[in-house]
């Protein structure tokens, strides 16, 4: 029997609510499956089981706030008999004692009877929370995300437009019922899971400062063949199918680990554990302020082609409150980018349990010394910030030195 918990989808979270089950009792689960949606600081998470089974009991209802660690559901394995019934030496099977402990009754629907076709919609986790707290009906809302997907948008839309039916009790002669409390304001709503999610990025910020003795590195990259190489490439491809130069920047980070492997590694308790997958924490800045770290898993061993593709996905995802479970606990290693904002150098702060981050900065034309000539050439400040604990800056060195090297190869990445 496996014990489902409450997971740690961040370096500061101490709690969640539970907003819905995705699967009930007596269903099979497989691996990657979504079983539950968690509300969080940064949104409504869809939290996904990591072993196959079936589902046993759940053990805490939709709304209930819980502690990280605390059980959620039971799941026995497939060949596991079911705690309904006992097995004799006959090979036969007997009911289990009457007090075996009850099954936790269905929950009720979300809105109304005759909802069973709730599932099937196309909407976000978080379109389908704010639709709970403001009374909207997903059923009735046209999408206008893609493929006709119900976005947030929407559902503050139907919530304004909903219509108010005054003095219907005074034409019919029925006893008006008592009024209800206002829905709270999308706005309102908004700037409160907002300013939570700032809280949470202090404390983890502030826990890293903290705790994490940090040392610092930068190094310029000259960027002329990765760039010259990128714009054959582009030349050849349909526009949906570009490379951005984020991607190979991306990947050489990733790639780079593997000369360098105690930079790709997470605290657990006292001491560090290094991990031998690469997963790659992406920083991606939300539409509605705020940010979080989201992993593309195995970045080292992907395409390029697949990178982007799974960085488009994330990136659309996390800002439509479309997140995994996984995406926010499996980094192993965070890369930051401001390029896009003019910036020209970003240095981070390490994101607890990870011991280490990378930054990029815009690509810009700096004079560049070749040969005992200037030329003029692209170039990007990269700049590392890891923990002084398990590395030192010579291995950090070593590393930031495999980025530029990998870069300078492009076609290989």
């Amino acid at each position: 029997m496996q014990t489902f918990l409450m997971p740690t989808l961040g370096a500061d979270m101490e709690a969640g609510t539970l907003v819905a089950w995705h699967k009930q009792p007596g269903d099979a689960v497989r691996r990657g499956d979504t079983l539950a949606e968690v509300d969080t600081e940064k949104g409504v998470i869809d939290v996904e089981v990591f072993y196959d089974g079936v589902l046993d009991a759940i053990l805490v209802p939709p709304g209930k706030r819980v502690p990280v660690g605390t059980p959620l559901a039971t799941i026995r394995t497939a060949d596991e008999p079911s705690p309904l019934t006992l097995p004799v030496e006959t090979g036969e099977e007997r009911p289990a004692a009457a007090a075996a402990t009850p099954r936790p009754a269905p929950e009720p629907p979300l809105y109304a009877p005759g909802l069973d076709d709730l599932g099937r919609l196309r909407i976000s986790p978080s379109a389908r929370r704010l639709a709970r707290e403001l009374g909207v009906d997903p059923r009735t809302v046209s999408g206008t995300g893609h493929e006709a997907a119900i976005t947030r948008a929407d559902i503050e839309r139907a919530a304004a437009a909903a219509p108010v039916v005054a003095g219907a009790a005074a034409v019919t002669g029925a006893t008006a019922p008592p009024p209800a409390a206002a829905p709270t304001p999308p706005a309102a709503v908004a700037n409160d899971r907002l300013e939570r999610m700032r809280r949470t990025i202090a404390a983890a910020m502030s826990r890293s400062k903290r705790e994490i003795p940090h040392y610092y590195l930068s190094t310029t990259i000259d960027l002329q063949s990765a760039t010259a190489w990128l714009t054959a490439e582009n030349a050849r491809r349909p526009p949906e199918k570009r490379l951005l130069a984020g991607v190979l920047l991306l990947k050489a980070a990733a790639v780079a680990v593997r000369a360098v492997p105690e930079l790709n590694a997470v605290w657990e308790g006292d001491r560090v554990v290094l991990k031998t997958e690469i997963h790659v924490g992406v920083a991606i800045s939300l539409r509605q302020g705020g940010l979080v770290i989201l992993a593309l898993h195995d970045t080292a061993s992907r395409s390029v082609d697949d990178l982007m593709d799974g960085l488009r996905d994330l990136t659309a995802r996390a800002r439509s409150g479309r997140m995994k479970s996984s995406e926010l606990s499996d980094s192993t290693i965070t890369v930051t980018s401001l390029g896009d904002r003019g910036v020209d150098a970003v240095w981070g702060v390490i994101y607890p349990p990870q011991v280490a981050i990378v930054g990029f900065g815009k690509i810009v034309e700096r004079a560049w010394a070749i040969g005992g000539g200037l030329h003029v050439r692209p170039v990007v400040t990269a700049t590392l910030a890891a923990d002084h604990r398990v590395t030192d800056g010579h291995r950090g060195g070593i590393y930031l030195d495999a980025i530029d090297r990998l870069l300078q190869e492009p076609e290989k990445l």
